[in-house]
C-alpha cells in the first residue's frame, strides 16, 4: 500500500504533464491556418502548394505512431519523448530557413513527426496510469489536443503581423524546446502489474490479457472499431477543413459564422472529456452507439435544414461537441480491449484511420462538391457513416475478443 501511495499520486503529474504537451503540439495542427495565411501573404505560393504541407504533416504524424510506439512499449518512453521533443521543436527552427515550398514539407512533416510520437505517448499514459477512468484520463488528455490552442493562437497571430513568418517560426520552435524538452522527463510508464489503490479494481482490467498488435489484428472487434473510427472521425475533420465553405453554401451571415469559430473548438476540445466520462460509467459501446446515433441524426438534419442561421450553428455545434468523442473512446476501449502493455504500439496502429477519415474529408468530398455542386451528397455520406458505425457498436456485436477478461464495470 505503502509503494502504490506515491505513485497514485505521481500519476497525476504524468497526466498533467501530458496535457501540457498535448496542448503545446496542438500547434502544428490547429494554428495551422494561421501559418498557411502568413505563408501566402508573404511568399506569394499558390493555395495547392502550400494546402499540401498540411497532407505531409498529417500522413507523418500518423503513421509513424505505430513505429514510435512499438519502441516506447519494448524500451520505455521517456527516451522516445525528448528525442521526438527535440524533433518537434526542430520542425519550427528549421521552418524558418525554408525558402522553397520542398523543403516546407520537409521540415513541416518533420514536425508532424515528434506531434506523432508525442500524442501516442501522451495518451498512452493516460491509458496505462488510470486503468480505472481511462475513458476520463483520455478524454482529459486528447482535450489538451482539441482545444490547446485557443490560447496561443491569439499570440501567433499577433506575432505573424508584427515579427513576420521567419521569426516567428523561430520563436515558436525555441518555446517548444523550453517547455517540451523538461516536460519528456516525465513521459514515463507504470511498473508492468502496477494497478491503483484498492477500491477502483472493479472498474480496471487488472490481471487480464495484454493482446501483442499481430494477435489484435486478427480479432474481428478491431476491425468494427478500425472501421467505425475513420467514419466517424470524418465528421469532425470536414467540418475543420471546409466548414468555411460549407457556411457559403448554407448562406450564413458573418456574425454567425464568427460564433462558430468559437464554439467549435470548444464542442470539439469538451466533447473528447464528456464522452470519456460517460463512457466510464455506462459503457464505451453504449456511449458509442448514442453518441454516433445523435451525430448521424444532426448531419441530416443540417442537410435540410441548414439554412436557417441559428439551425446551422446549432446544428454544428451539436456535431462538434459529439465529433470529437472518438478521439476518447477508441484509446479507452483499445485498452480495455487489447491490454495496456502493448497499448502505444496498438493505438498508434488503429490511430492510422485518421489518416484515411483525413482523405475523405477532404480529397474524397472535395471530389464529391465537384462533381455534383453541392456539400449536401459528402454530408449524407458521412451521416450514413456514423449511423452504421453505431449499429456496429452495440454492445451485442462489439465485445471484448475472446481471451480478455474485463473487469470494468458495464
Amino acid at each position: 500500500m505503502r509503494e502504490q501511495m506515491p505513485l497514485s499520486r505521481y500519476r497525476w503529474f504524468i497526466i498533467l504533464a501530458s496535457f501540457i504537451v498535448m496542448m503545446i503540439i496542438s500547434i502544428y495542427q490547429y494554428s495551422w491556418f494561421l501559418f498557411s495565411y502568413a505563408i501566402q501573404r508573404e511568399l506569394h505560393w499558390d493555395l495547392a502548394t502550400v494546402g499540401l504541407t498540411f497532407t505531409v504533416f498529417a500522413y507523418a504524424a500518423t503513421f509513424v505512431q505505430p513505429f514510435s510506439g512499438f519502441i516506447a512499449d519494448s524500451y520505455g518512453p521517456t527516451r522516445v519523448a525528448l528525442a521526438a521533443s527535440v524533433t518537434t521543436g526542430a520542425g519550427f527552427v528549421l521552418l524558418s530557413f525554408a525558402a522553397s515550398p520542398g523543403l516546407l514539407y520537409l521540415f513541416y512533416g518533420l514536425g508532424g513527426l515528434g506531434v506523432g510520437v508525442l500524442y501516442g505517448i501522451s495518451t498512452a499514459c493516460a491509458v496505462k496510469w488510470f486503468p480505472e477512468r481511462r475513458g476520463f484520463a483520455t478524454g482529459l488528455i486528447v482535450f489538451g489536443f482539441g482545444a490547446g490552442t485557443a490560447i496561443f493562437n491569439f499570440f501567433i497571430q499577433d506575432m505573424l503581423e508584427v515579427l513576420g513568418t521567419k521569426t516567428s517560426f523561430l520563436y515558436i520552435g525555441l518555446f517548444m524546446w523550453m517547455v517540451l524538452v523538461p516536460l519528456s522527463l516525465f513521459s514515463k510508464y507504470p511498473p508492468e502489474g502496477w494497478f491503483p489503490s484498492s477500491g477502483s479494481e472493479k472498474h480496471g482490467t487488472k490481471g487480464s490479457k495484454d493482446f501483442h498488435p499481430a494477435e489484435m489484428l486478427k480479432t474481428y472487434p478491431w476491425f468494427l472499431i478500425y472501421f467505425s473510427f475513420v467514419a466517424t472521425v470524418s465528421i469532425v475533420l470536414v467540418f475543420g477543413a471546409q466548414m468555411k465553405m460549407l457556411a457559403k453554401e448554407f448562406d450564413i451571415p458573418a456574425g454567425y459564422f464568427s460564433l462558430l469559430l468559437v464554439m467549435f473548438p470548444l464542442g470539439n476540445g469538451l466533447s473528447r472529456v464528456l464522452a470519456g466520462s460517460v463512457s466510464d460509467r455506462i459503457g464505451r459501446e453504449k456511449t458509442m452507439m448514442i453518441f454516433y446515433c445523435v451525430l448521424g441524426l444532426a448531419i441530416l438534419a443540417l442537410v435540410f435544414f441548414g439554412r436557417s442561421p441559428v439551425l446551422f450553428v446549432c446544428l454544428v455545434f451539436v456535431a462538434a461537441l459529439l465529433g470529437g468523442a472518438p478521439f476518447a473512446l477508441y484509446p479507452a476501449t483499445i485498452g480495455d480491449y487489447y491490454g495496456a502493455k502493448y497499448f502505444t504500439t496498438n493505438y498508434g496502429i488503429t490511430y492510422t484511420a485518421k489518416a484515411w477519415a483525413g482523405l475523405a474529408a477532404g480529397w474524397l468530398s472535395g471530389y464529391l462538391v465537384m462533381k455534383f455542386g453541392s456539400y449536401k451528397v459528402p454530408l449524407v455520406l458521412v451521416a450514413v457513416g456514423s449511423l452504421f458505425a453505431a449499429s456496429l457498436s452495440n454492445p451485442r456485436l462489439l465485445k471484448a475478443p475472446a481471451g480478455k477478461d474485463r473487469e470494468r464495470a458495464p
